[in-house]
């Protein structure tokens, strides 16, 4: 039996291989677009998590006639009113790193500067991830995942990325970095965004009504 080609839109080979394994089971080939150099560059120029995963996963699909899948995700810090929110991977871009100082470390730098002078009580924050699939024939299916926590005044942590040191998990004690990869799936907004996106999938490519 033929298997379910299924095109996940970004470049990350771990998140290709993670969607891999969870599908694998279900009789589906996962790809990524490292397979269709063809597709060009997908700008993210959405205001909401949710128009950049639609707008990633919706030009995907054109460009490659396959079932496709994208996300979006970021930090939101209440205290700043929700930034970096869309622009987390990009937050401290106008900045001259230091020496050695990579994009993630500075983007940290950033977000502590601007929290210098807020206090604990106020430094609530949680990571988002939205996920969509799109059918060739236009249905589409979107879900949002979400890890509430407080923003650190300092890293702490080796594990992980992004904003994972400076994000503490009050529930666990931890902060993401803390965290194995397998206990941070377990809990994390891409998690859970995931965990909801493959409960409906199965029945998404093969319904005619879109799930928005």
């Amino acid at each position: 039996m033929r298997r379910q080609r299924v095109l996940l839109a970004t470049g990350n080979a771990g998140k290709v291989a993670e969607l891999s394994t969870l599908l694998d089971g279900r009789g589906m080939e996962v790809l990524g677009l490292a397979a269709f150099p063809e597709t060009g560059e997908i700008e993210e120029k959405g205001l909401t998590f949710e128009d950049n995963a639609l707008a990633k996963a919706r030009h995907a699909a054109v460009k490659t006639g396959l079932a496709s899948l994208a996300d979006d995700s970021g930090l939101a810090v209440d205290a700043l009113g929700g930034a970096p929110g869309v622009h987390s991977a990009r937050y401290a871009d106008e900045l001259p790193p230091l020496p050695g100082e990579t994009r993630d470390a500075r983007n940290i730098r950033k977000l502590l500067q601007a929290m210098s002078a807020v206090p604990e009580s106020r430094r609530a924050c949680r990571f988002v991830c939205c996920m969509a699939a799109v059918l060739p024939d236009g249905r589409e299916m979107l879900v949002r995942g979400e890890w509430q926590g407080r923003l650190l005044p300092v890293p702490r942590g080796a594990n992980g990325f992004g904003y994972d040191p400076v994000f503490f998990d009050p529930a666990l004690g931890k902060t993401a970095a803390d965290l194995s990869r397998e206990e941070k799936n377990a809990v994390s907004h891409r998690g859970k965004a995931l965990r909801a996106l493959l409960e409906n999938f199965e029945d998404f490519l093969h319904k005619k009504t879109a799930l928005l």
